[in-house]
Formats: structure tokens, C-alpha cells, sequence
């Protein structure tokens, strides 16, 4: 009878298991940034069926879930960010910390300031903002910040700057020897002025593509460290320079939409990228680190030894991780970017 009872209790909790796994899944990510690979692993595994829509920054995912009726369970917000999401009450209390895969997690990724234990987020990818140089056209110092601010003659003319407001602003205030979140308004006309100035020498101001670097469409510009290594690998010369003067580091890191309609099947897919060989994947595919030990047992070597990923401390040392400013001087920041955007 004991047994009897044992056995069907143990049913029971398979068929609840699976009747919480089966379903949807709606994941809302930057683009080109969710390994296909995982998708299909996490499906196959949970029986869910998932959907990746894209987004092109902080500020088109931000808008999109305040303005509500998204649809999405899952968001992948950046580090300088993530207190806004949290703060608004965007984000579900998921309690990753609780979750079996929690153990994997890299200590330095545990209590990290934009979310002190994670009780809302779980790692996605780190990486860092900086340059993106054509070293077969420039043979000098790329490790700095004129590349995009001042930049040489041989590249002046395809130079190539993402539309990131917090990323770009953070660079060229680190430029001109500023503090990210400076309310100091002459230094804040110094940093416009020379930002302007250098837009005269820029191509273009957009999310380019591994194509564009490795054909020498572009020259020089901001780049993200993993779009970067996409280039390289297509052409040696395409090199990654972390700009002496200061720049951005960032973790992404996934969150559960507060009105997810699928919270279960979203909290199975938190729990799955915590596994190391699945935030394995996630690495293989975008080109980023991420923060989850025993991950790069599984990952490629071309991944886990690029100069992109495995940074040097005398150059990493010079990352900074953003925060968000506060509303007055966001809003200085803002029209600002809005000149340089024009």
C-alpha cells in the first residue's frame, strides 16, 4: 500500500511536470544574440514552443514593455539599465538564487550591484563596449578612444558608431577625462562640442554587421567586444581596442517580464542557462563570456581564447561598469545624443 502510494504520488509529480513545461515561450532579445542551438535543446527538453523577437537597445526594450500588451514572458536587459527595469516593478521577483542551476553561477556574478543576490536576474552574457579598428589601414595605439572621437586621417571618413546612447555618451565622456554621470555643464558642452566635431569624420551612426568590417566598409568605430570578434574572424585585421581613457563593461542578464503569461515555462528556461553546458551555447553563438563556471569546458577555443573574450588585466582594468544616471542629468545626456543624432 505504502508503495502504491509512493508510486502514484511520483506520477502525479512527473504529470505536473510536464504539464507546467508544455506550452509557449516568448523571449524578447537584442538581435542576433539567442543560439538557435539553445532554443531547439530547451524545446525538445520542456516540450515549449519559443519565439525570439528581437530589439536593437535598451531604450526600444524598455519602451516596448512600459507601454504593455507585448506579449513576452522573457527580457534581457543590460547591466546600466537593469535598476530602471526593477525599479518600475517591469520585472517579476523570479528568485533565480532559489533555482536547482543557482550553483553554477561565478561568485564575482552573484551580488553584483544592479541586482544584489539576484533575486530578479540570472546571467546571460558580459562583455565590453569599445573599438572596432581595421588594422591593415591604421598601424598606430587603437586601445583609445579617438578612435571614434578624434580619429586619424586613414580611417577619418568610415568611421562607424552604434546608436547606443548610454554606451556612446559613457566613451566620449570618458574621452575628456569625465565622470558617466557628470552634471558639470561646461564639461558637458566640452564633450557635445567634440562629439559634434568628430560626427563630420563618422560614416554613419547604426548597428553594423561582421560583413561590413571584414569588406572594410568601415574602418574604425564603437563596437561591442562579440560583434567585433564576428569581423575578426571573417578578416585578422579586424581588431577589438579597449580605450585606455575608460569604457564600458556590461552584463545582459535575463529577467521575467512582470506580466508574463507563461511564468512557469520562463522560470524553466532561467533555470537552463544556468546549466554549464547551455550557457555554453549561448557563448558559441554570440561571441561573449559568460557567468557561469564549468561553461568553458564546453565551449569552442576559437570562443574561450579570443583576445575579444580573454582580456588582458592591463587592459581590462580600464572597464567601467555603467550605472543609470540620474533623470536631470539623463535628460542633459539625452539632448545631447539628440544634436549628435540629427
Amino acid at each position: 500500500m505504502l508503495k502504491t502510494t509512493a508510486v502514484s504520488a511520483l506520477m502525479l509529480s512527473l504529470m505536473a511536470s510536464v504539464s507546467h513545461a508544455a506550452g509557449e515561450l516568448n523571449i524578447y532579445n537584442w538581435g542576433n544574440y539567442t543560439s538557435p542551438e539553445l532554443i531547439k535543446k530547451f524545446e525538445a527538453a520542456y516540450d515549449v514552443k519559443v519565439t525570439v523577437t528581437d530589439y536593437d537597445s535598451n531604450d526600444t526594450a524598455l519602451a516596448k514593455i512600459r507601454q504593455g500588451g507585448h506579449g513576452f514572458d522573457i527580457v534581457v536587459p543590460s547591466s546600466q539599465v537593469m535598476d530602471i527595469w526593477i525599479k518600475e516593478g517591469l520585472l517579476l521577483e523570479a528568485r533565480p538564487d532559489q533555482m536547482e542551476n543557482f550553483k553554477n553561477v561565478d561568485p564575482r556574478w552573484v551580488d553584483v550591484p544592479f541586482d544584489p543576490g539576484r533575486k530578479y536576474t540570472a546571467p546571460w552574457v558580459w562583455g565590453s563596449t569599445g573599438v572596432t579598428v581595421n588594422t591593415s589601414v591604421y598601424k598606430g595605439d587603437i586601445n583609445t578612444s579617438n578612435m571614434f572621437m578624434d580619429p586619424p586621417a586613414e580611417v577619418a571618413g568610415k568611421v562607424n558608431v552604434v546608436p547606443e546612447m548610454t554606451d556612446v555618451m559613457a566613451l566620449a565622456l570618458f574621452n575628456i577625462g569625465a565622470e558617466q554621470c557628470t552634471a558639470d555643464l561646461p564639461t558637458l558642452k566640452k564633450v557635445r562640442d567634440k562629439m559634434l566635431a568628430a560626427k563630420a569624420t563618422w560614416v554613419s551612426i547604426s548597428y553594423s554587421n561582421e560583413n561590413q568590417w571584414a569588406t572594410g566598409e568601415f574602418l574604425s568605430g564603437v563596437n561591442w567586444s562579440g560583434a567585433s570578434m564576428r569581423g575578426r574572424l571573417l578578416n585578422p585585421a579586424v581588431q577589438f581596442g579597449f580605450p585606455k581613457e575608460g569604457f564600458p563593461l556590461w552584463m545582459d542578464s535575463v529577467g521575467i517580464v512582470a506580466d508574463a503569461k507563461n511564468v512557469d515555462n520562463a522560470k524553466l528556461f532561467m533555470n537552463f542557462i544556468m546549466a554549464p553546458e547551455n550557457a555554453a551555447l549561448i557563448s558559441n553563438f554570440n561571441r561573449y563570456s559568460n557567468g557561469i563556471l564549468g561553461s568553458e569546458a564546453f565551449m569552442t577555443d576559437e570562443v574561450k581564447n579570443a583576445p575579444e573574450v580573454k582580456v588582458p588585466e592591463e587592459l581590462l582594468k580600464n572597464g567601467r561598469f555603467l550605472t543609470s544616471c540620474p533623470p536631470e542629468v539623463q535628460a542633459l545626456h539625452t539632448k545631447i545624443w539628440t544634436e549628435v543624432m540629427k
